[in-house]
C-alpha cells in the first residue's frame, strides 16, 4: 500500500454544511457531502482503497499553495518542466449566497478548476469514488453529455469536466493538456438516490460566485487586535467548521485521525461539544463575528432542552442529536494503520461535571447582549444547570479530556462547578423567582474551599488534575482563565511554572499530562494567557509566536503535535486549536479582557 501523506499536507474546503481535504498532491481524500458528520464518499484519508479524486500534472513539480484572501477555496500552483498550472478547489455556495446566507442552500458540489499559467502541461484525472465510508464501489455510467454517473446504495454521484471522462474498471480516467491562457473546469455533484438529482453548474462562474459569497462574509469579521491575519483566518477556518442550518461548530472535519501514529485514541470529533461552547463563543466574539456566535447561542440552548435527572449532556449531532452510539468501521486500516477507525462519540454518555459551568459562563459572558430580562428558556437553562451542579459537584466524573476507564474527582471539574454557581449568582436577578443566590454562593464557596484544599499537591508544589494524584495537567491552567485564582497568586504561579517545566514540550508546545504522546496546541495558548496575567506578556508573546508556527502551510492547526517530530496529528482542522489562538491573541492585545 502506498504511504499516506502527512496530515499537515491537508487543505480544508467548506460550503458550511460539510468538510472536505484536499493534499498537496491534488487527492482530495476525504468529503462527506450530506453533512460533516455524514458518511464518506471519498475516504482515502483512512484508507488508501476507501476513495479520492485526484487532479494534478502527470509528471510531479514543485507545490505552492494559498487560500483565496478570507476564504476556504484553495489555489494550488504546480510548476513543472513543461510549465505551470493552477488547480483551483472548493465545495461550492449556492446560487448567489452572500455572507451568513452560506452554507444554506448548498448544492453539495465539488469544483475544481485548471487554468494554465505557463507553457503545455499534461495533467491526469483520477476518480475512484467509494460511498458509505468505502465499503461501496458504485457503477460507473458515461452520459450522452460526456458526464460520469456513479450509483451505489443511496448515493448518486455525477463527474462532469472540461476533458475526456471515460471509465476504466472501478474508476474515471482523464488526461488534458493545458496551456497557458487555457481554463478547464470539473465538478462533482452529490445527490441522493431516492432524491433529488445531483445539481448542474458551470464551474468557472460557480468557482467565481463562491469566491464572492466567502468575500462577502469576511467583511463581517472586524478584528482590529494584535495579529489580525492570523486571528481572521482561524475565524474564517471555525466559520467553515460551522454547520449553518443549526449554527452548531464542528469540533473538527474529520474522524479518526491518531494523536499518536499507530495508536488507538482514534475519536470522531465531527460533532459539537458543549464544553466548547463558552470558548467558541468568546473567539467568535473576538474576532466579531456577533450573528456566528448568536445562531451558536440558539443552538446550545435548543439542544440541551430542560435539564433532567440524567447529567448533562456533553455533546450533541450538528441538528442536537443526543444519540451518538459509537462503533468501529473495521473494513477500514485507519489512518497509518491507526485503528480502531470510530464512527460516533462514546462520550454522549459519560458524566462530565464542568460542562454545566461552561455553558452558563457563555450566558454570563453575553448577559449584556441578551438584555436586562432573559427570556424563558435561558432563565430555565441556567437555573436547571445551577441547581444540577449543586446535587452533583461532590461527584467523581470523566473530566474534561474524557477518560474512559474510571471516573475521578477531576480538579478542572471542581472548578468549573464553582463558575456555574459564582456566574449564576452574579446572573440572579435576571433569572425569575426560581433562582436562589444565597444557597448557591454558599455551595460555591464551599467548592471552592475544597478546591483549595484538595486540589493542591504539597510534594509536587503545584495543583494537579485529580484530588490527591501527583500528576501534572495542563487544565491546570483554566485556573485564573475563569477567575477562580488569579495568575499572580502564588500556588497559581508555581503551578504555570510547573506546568511549563514539567509539561512543556518545546518550541511553545504543552502536553496535557506527562505521558501525553504528543503536545496539545490549546493547552500552549492557555500557558500564553496565563503568562500574560502573571504579568509577563513577552514571554507570553514568545510561547505564542512558537506555537503558531506548527500551522501547516495554508494556515491550519490540527488538534496536537508531535514534539519530536514536529508533524501535526490528531483531527484537523481542530477548532479548539484555532480558538486557541484567537483567545491568545486577544489577550496579548486586551489583557483585562474576560
Amino acid at each position: 500500500m502506498p504511504q499516506q501523506p502527512p496530515i499537515a499536507d491537508y487543505a480544508f474546503l467548506s460550503d458550511c454544511r460539510s468538510g472536505a481535504l484536499v493534499g498537496r498532491d491534488g487527492s482530495v481524500d476525504w468529503w462527506c457531502p450530506t453533512r460533516f458528520d455524514g458518511p464518506s464518499v471519498l475516504g482515502r484519508l483512512l484508507d488508501p482503497r476507501a476513495g479520492h479524486w485526484r487532479l494534478a500534472p502527470v509528471t510531479p513539480g514543485r507545490v505552492e499553495r494559498a487560500y483565496r484572501p478570507g476564504s476556504l477555496v484553495l489555489r494550488t500552483v504546480h510548476h513543472t518542466a513543461t510549465g505551470s498550472v493552477a488547480v483551483t478547489d472548493a465545495l461550492a455556495a449556492g446560487p448567489g449566497a452572500r455572507g451568513h446566507e452560506l452554507g444554506l442552500n448548498s448544492p453539495a458540489v465539488l469544483v475544481r478548476v485548471v487554468e494554465g499559467l505557463t507553457g503545455r502541461v499534461p495533467m491526469r484525472l483520477d476518480f475512484a469514488p467509494r460511498p458509505e465510508y468505502g465499503r461501496l464501489t458504485p457503477y460507473l455510467h458515461e452520459r450522452p453529455d460526456g458526464s460520469v454517473l456513479a450509483t451505489a446504495g443511496p448515493v448518486v454521484l455525477a463527474l462532469r469536466g472540461g476533458g475526456p471522462l471515460r471509465v476504466a474498471g472501478d474508476r474515471v480516467r482523464c488526461d488534458v493538456t493545458v496551456a497557458a491562457g487555457q481554463t478547464v473546469g470539473f465538478d462533482l455533484a452529490y445527490g441522493a438516490a431516492y432524491g433529488d438529482p445531483p445539481a448542474r453548474l458551470d464551474p468557472v462562474p460557480t468557482l467565481a460566485d463562491t469566491v464572492r459569497a466567502w468575500e462577502a462574509f469576511r467583511e463581517t469579521h472586524r478584528y482590529d487586535g494584535e495579529y489580525a491575519d492570523l486571528v481572521r483566518h482561524s475565524a474564517t477556518v471555525l466559520t467553515g467548521l460551522t454547520y449553518t442550518r443549526s449554527g452548531a461548530v464542528a469540533a473538527a472535519a474529520t474522524t479518526s485521525l491518531p494523536e499518536r501514529l499507530g495508536g488507538d485514541r482514534t475519536y470522531d470529533y465531527r460533532y459539537s461539544w458543549l464544553r466548547d461552547f463558552a470558548m467558541t463563543m468568546r473567539a467568535l466574539w473576538v474576532a466579531a463575528c456577533p450573528e456566528e456566535a448568536d445562531r451558536l447561542f440558539a443552538w446550545a440552548a435548543r439542544s440541551a432542552g430542560r435539564i433532567g435527572e440524567a447529567p448533562v449532556p456533553v455533546l450533541f449531532g450538528l441538528e442536537g442529536e443526543r444519540e451518538l452510539a459509537e462503533r468501529d468501521l473495521g473494513h477500514l486500516r485507519g489512518y497509518a494503520d491507526s485503528r480502531p477507525v470510530r464512527v460516533g462519540n462514546e462520550a454522549w454518555r459519560q458524566r462530565q461535571l464542568d460542562v454545566p459551568g461552561e455553558v452558563i459562563l457563555a450566558v454570563w459572558r453575553l448577559h449584556e447582549y441578551l438584555g436586562e430580562t432573559f427570556d424563558t428558556e435561558i432563565r430555565e437553562m441556567v437555573v436547571d444547570l445551577a441547581e444540577e451542579v449543586a446535587g452533583t459537584w461532590r461527584l467523581p466524573d470523566r473530566g474534561m479530556w474524557e477518560a474512559r476507564d474510571a471516573e475521578r474527582h477531576h480538579l478542572s471539574s471542581k472548578v468549573f462547578c464553582w463558575v456555574a454557581l459564582d456566574r449564576a449568582v452574579e446572573l440572579a436577578p435576571r433569572l425569575g423567582k426560581r433562582a436562589d443566590p444565597v444557597r448557591w454562593a454558599a455551595i460555591r464557596d464551599e467548592i471552592r474551599a475544597t478546591v483549595l484544599r484538595a486540589g493542591w499537591n504539597e510534594q509536587v508544589g503545584a495543583y494537579t488534575g485529580v484530588f490527591g494524584s501527583a500528576e501534572l495537567d495542563a487544565s491546570a491552567l483554566l485556573l485564573p482563565l475563569v477567575r477562580f485564582l488569579p495568575a499572580t497568586d502564588p500556588r497559581m504561579r508555581a503551578t504555570i511554572a510547573a506546568v511549563e517545566r514539567e509539561l512543556g514540550a518545546g518550541d511553545g508546545l504543552v502536553r496535557r499530562w506527562p505521558t501525553d504522546p504528543a503536545a496539545f496546541l490549546m493547552c500552549s495558548f492557555w500557558l500564553v494567557e496565563c503568562l500574560v496575567l502573571a504579568g509577563e506578556p513577552e514571554r507570553g508573546r514568545a510561547v505564542f509566536e512558537r506555537a503558531v508556527t506548527h500551522a501547516n502551510d495554508v494556515g491550519l492547526f490540527s488538534e496536537q503535535v508531535d514534539p519530536v517530530s514536529g508533524a501535526q496529528v490528531g483531527n484537523t482542522p481542530q477548532a479548539l486549536s484555532h480558538i486557541g489562538l484567537i483567545s491568545a491573541a486577544w489577550r496579548l492585545t486586551d489583557p483585562a479582557t474576560d
